[in-house]
C-alpha cells in the first residue's frame, strides 16, 4: 500500500505540466517539501524492498526536474539584477513563494529564504570561522521576512546609508540595497566570511554595497543613518557598540532595527524609543528619544 501510495504520489507531480512552468514557483517548492518528507531517507527500510528501486530512482529524477526548472529561473533573476532591474523583480518572486501559514513571528526560515539564498548563491566559506570571543554570537542568518519588515519599517529615504553590524554573509545588505537603492554596508569581524559576501555582491554588480573586515567597536559609523543588529554580540561590545551609536545620534538623526535579544537591552537605553512596541520576535525599529 505504501508502495503505490508513492508511485500515485511520483504520477501526479509528473503528469502536472503546470508544475513545470517557470511562474509556479510555490507550487514546485510545495512539490520539493513533500519529495523530502516522503523520499528524504532513500535507504529507509521500506524503500529497500522496491527490487530494481525504480521508486526511489523517480523520486530522485522528479527532484532534479524540478530543482533545475528553479535554478533556471534564479539565474534568470540573477541576470536581471546584474543588468539593474527594479526592486520588484525581486521582490514578486519572494512574495511569490510566501504563503498565509509562515506570517507568524519567529526566527525560523521558509520558502522566501530558499529563494533569496537561490538568487544571491550565498558560499559558506571554505576556511573555517574565526572562533568568536566570549561575547561574540555564532552567525544566524537573519530570516527573509523580517529583512522585509525591516526595510519597510525603517522607511528609507534616499539619502540614507544602511549599516549591518555583525553582517555575516551579507544578505541582509545586499537585499536593502537590492530593494531601496540605498547605498549599504556590512561590518563583519571574520575575514572569510567578508570575502565571501564581497564575491556575491560583486557578481551581482551591486556596487552600492561594500563589507568591510573590522570589529563594530572600531569601524568608522560616521556615515550611517540605519543601523542593523541581529544581537551579533553581548555583554560589554554591545554596551561599547550602543555608546558609539549615541554618539553618532547626537550629529545626525538615526535609526537602529534590532531582532533577537539585543532588543531587550536597546529598550532599556533612555536615548532611545522604539517606533513601535518592541518584540524581540520581530524587527523593532528605535530612533533618538527627543
Amino acid at each position: 500500500m505504501v508502495t503505490q501510495d508513492l508511485q500515485n504520489f511520483l504520477r501526479g507531480l509528473a503528469n502536472d505540466s503546470c508544475l513545470f512552468h517557470p511562474k509556479q514557483l510555490r507550487e514546485r517548492l510545495d512539490a520539493l517539501d513533500d519529495l523530502d518528507i516522503r523520499f528524504g531517507d532513500f535507504s529507509a527500510a521500506e524503500y529497500m524492498n522496491d527490487p530494481d528501486a525504480r521508486i526511489t530512482g523517480h523520486a530522485k529524477a522528479m527532484r532534479a526536474r524540478l530543482e533545475a526548472v528553479n535554478t533556471a529561473l534564479y539565474e534568470s533573476i540573477r541576470s536581471q539584477i546584474v543588468r539593474g532591474a527594479p526592486p520588484h523583480i525581486l521582490l514578486q518572486w519572494i512574495q511569490a513563494s510566501a504563503g498565509q501559514e509562515e506570517r507568524a513571528p519567529g526566527f525560523g526560515y521558509d520558502y522566501r529564504d530558499e529563494v533569496l539564498t537561490g538568487v544571491l548563491q550565498l558560499r559558506e566559506p571554505r576556511e573555517p570561522r574565526l572562533h568568536p570571543l566570549p561575547e561574540m554570537v555564532f552567525y544566524q542568518p537573519t530570516p527573509a521576512r523580517h529583512i522585509l519588515h525591516l526595510i519597510t519599517a525603517s522607511a528609507f529615504s534616499q539619502g540614507d546609508v544602511f549599516v549591518d553590524l555583525g553582517s555575516g554573509l551579507g544578505h541582509v545588505a545586499m537585499l536593502a540595497f537590492m530593494m531601496t537603492g540605498v547605498r549599504s554596508i556590512g561590518i563583519e569581524v571574520d575575514p572569510t566570511y567578508v570575502a565571501s559576501a564581497q564575491e556575491c555582491a560583486q557578481s551581482l554588480h551591486l556596487s552600492q554595497v561594500r563589507f568591510i573586515r573590522e570589529d563594530a567597536r572600531s569601524a568608522d559609523l560616521s556615515s550611517g543613518t540605519v543601523f542593523y543588529l541581529y544581537s551579533p554580540f553581548t555583554g560589554s561590545i554591545l554596551a561599547d557598540v550602543l555608546d558609539r551609536l549615541e554618539h553618532e545620534s547626537k550629529s545626525r538623526p538615526i535609526k537602529i532595527g534590532a531582532l533577537g535579544p539585543c532588543t531587550c537591552i536597546l529598550a532599556k537605553e533612555s536615548w532611545l524609543k522604539p517606533i513601535a512596541p518592541p518584540d524581540p520576535k520581530q524587527i523593532t525599529v528605535f530612533q533618538r528619544r527627543l
